[in-house]
């Protein structure tokens, strides 16, 4: 009588201890990594046609806009992206790259009175929501490059699209200088 030792069961115990271990990124991880998509469309003339969609913006008091259904500026285009505090409201700051200005300010001087639809889809905790978060009257030539607009969302949401927005756009902020020691110390060693 041979008697071998149970090799078949210590491969099947190593293999399920990788699946069940090894592998598996939890959520929190990933969330430092989202990214936030944003869709700027120009307001089109009230024609029905295919090129056009009638989009209802911000939620409290909508706005019917019909809109260009291409957007001409998309999250590529972003230099950075920052909130701006305004007395007790805020603001979403855009940058664009200079393909993003170009445009920008093409598109605003050839439309004075029209409307900008601004869109964003992003990722907060669990939960992803698709948004137009502004339709933002056209004054002038916008020539610096910089969108500027207050968002149909809360401070959190705010904060966490201009993250992703950045994260698209591979802005990263500079990192916060740490005290010298001494100075930690009193100035002393």
């Amino acid at each position: 009588m041979v008697i071998r030792p149970p090799r078949f069961n210590i491969y099947l115990l190593l293999a399920a201890a990788l699946v069940v271990g090894g592998g598996c990124e939890s959520f929190p991880s990933k969330s430092k990594n989202q990214i936030a998509s944003l869709r700027v469309h120009l307001e089109a003339p009230n024609n029905p046609s295919d090129m056009t969609e009638k989009v209802s913006v911000i939620r409290t008091s909508p706005i019917s806009v019909t809109i260009e259904k291409t957007p001409f500026l998309n999250e590529t285009d972003i230099s950075a992206a920052k909130v701006v505090e305004s007395g007790d409201e805020f603001i979403l700051s855009i940058q664009l790259n200079q393909q993003g200005q170009h445009l920008l300010e093409q598109y605003s001087s050839t439309n004075p009175q029209r409307r900008f639809a601004i869109r964003s889809q992003f990722r907060q905790g669990t939960n992803v929501f698709d948004r137009w978060l502004a339709a933002p009257l056209i004054m002038r030539r916008i020539s610096d490059g910089n969108l500027s607009f207050s968002p149909d969302a809360d401070r959190e949401e705010a904060d966490t699209i201009v993250k992703g927005w950045n994260k698209a756009a591979g802005f990263k902020e500079p990192k916060k200088k740490k005290a010298p020691e001494n100075a930690k110390n009193g100035g002393t060693k």
